[in-house]
């Protein structure tokens, strides 16, 4: 089948993530259609600057293209990647690539009748552990999650060390010795606070600290990763493709990496990253993995343990983009048995 048509869209947000960028470019749709009447659907970040990437440049060198394989959706990426170099590479560009990736995916899975975990070579595991990445602790403990991660950013206010023990330790207690308890700095530490707070949490058993440098702090993080064993340093969602993942590697600078599906490069990149990750002994657990892009990644691969899950997407208000996404039960979340990634996109939000 050839592609005759590529579009992305910014839809409608109405609630948007708290943050500065996420709250100006957000996530796209993009929508690759075939000569056969199979339209692909697909996830990017990057907001109207991305739409204008697929739109204005990415379309034209896509539509005539051929995708009868996997192969062919490797060739796809590699050309569009090329042609962005001299503006791309990283950022914005890349999570426009994404986009199309998964389009590209779900267009072959759908074109198939196969979902994509099965174009990934089949599912290494039939379900996720999940993670609630959520406030609601007794909630969400009640509803089945064993794993639970605290947000934990500094704002330079007064007290504010002090209030992230009292989270660390309210979520240990609400969900018990046993559970896993994560922590997602937002970039917002430094190496002093690192090491702080790995000693003032120690007592909660903390499995990871998320994102507690910025990406350009490759060498910081490596030196730091040994001073807060047995925490592992997690990161990885603001970085692009195999070729970040590989200085990231080189560096040591990671315990554990979570690329975003929909921003690092789609599947294609996903899976380049994967093995990497192998090759280095790292596990790969994705940001947003609960979401379906990632998930048929974890589920193929079985690159990571985990699923993140944001719970309050499933309860109003909200913006129900993609209808019939899979939702956790008893802790952990399976991947739809559909052609293609399997979600129907929420037509009136476009």
């Amino acid at each position: 089948m050839k592609v005759i048509d590529v579009k992305a869209v910014y839809p409608r947000w109405q609630h948007l993530p708290q943050g500065v960028w996420q709250s100006h470019f957000w996530q796209i749709v993009v929508r690759v259609e075939s000569d056969t009447g199979v339209v692909g659907l697909g996830y990017g970040g990057g907001g109207n600057p991305a739409v204008a990437v697929v739109n204005e440049h990415m379309k034209g060198l896509l539509v005539g293209s051929t995708v009868e394989s996997v192969d062919d959706i490797r060739e796809a990426w590699d050309w569009l990647y090329y042609k962005s170099l001299p503006y791309g590479r990283t950022g914005i560009p890349v999570m426009a690539l994404s986009g199309v990736d998964l389009a590209l995916w779900d267009l072959l899975g759908k074109a198939q009748g196969r979902p994509v975990y099965d174009l990934l070579g089949g599912l290494a595991v039939d379900k996720v552990r999940a993670y609630a990445s959520s406030k609601e602790y007794l909630r969400d403990r009640d509803a089945g999650y064993t794993a639970v991660k605290v947000g934990t950013p500094f704002f330079g206010r007064d007290g504010e060390a002090d209030e992230i023990v009292e989270a660390v330790a309210s979520a240990r207690e609400s969900y018990g010795p046993d559970a896993l308890v994560l922590t997602d700095c937002g970039m917002t530490w430094n190496g002093a606070d690192t090491l702080e707070m790995a000693s003032r949490l120690a007592d909660y058993d903390v499995y990871w600290f998320e994102d507690v440098l910025t990406p350009d702090h490759l060498d910081e993080l490596a030196a730091l990763r040994p001073k807060v064993k047995p925490v592992l340093l997690a990161g990885g969602e603001h970085d692009y493709t195999h070729h970040d993942f590989a200085a990231i590697a080189e560096a040591g600078a990671l315990d554990l990496w979570q690329p975003d599906i929909t921003w690092c490069g789609g599947i294609t990149a996903g899976l380049r990253i994967v093995d990497l990750a192998r090759d280095a002994g790292v596990p790969v657990v994705p940001h947003r993995g609960g979401e379906i892009w990632g998930l048929h990644l974890l589920a193929a691969t079985g690159c990571g343990e985990l699923a993140e899950t944001m719970p309050h997407r499933w309860t109003p208000p909200n913006d129900e983009l993609w209808l019939d996404e899979p939702l956790a039960k008893d802790g952990f979340i399976a991947p739809l048995d559909r052609p293609g990634f399997g979600v129907v996109l929420n037509e009136a939000m476009l």
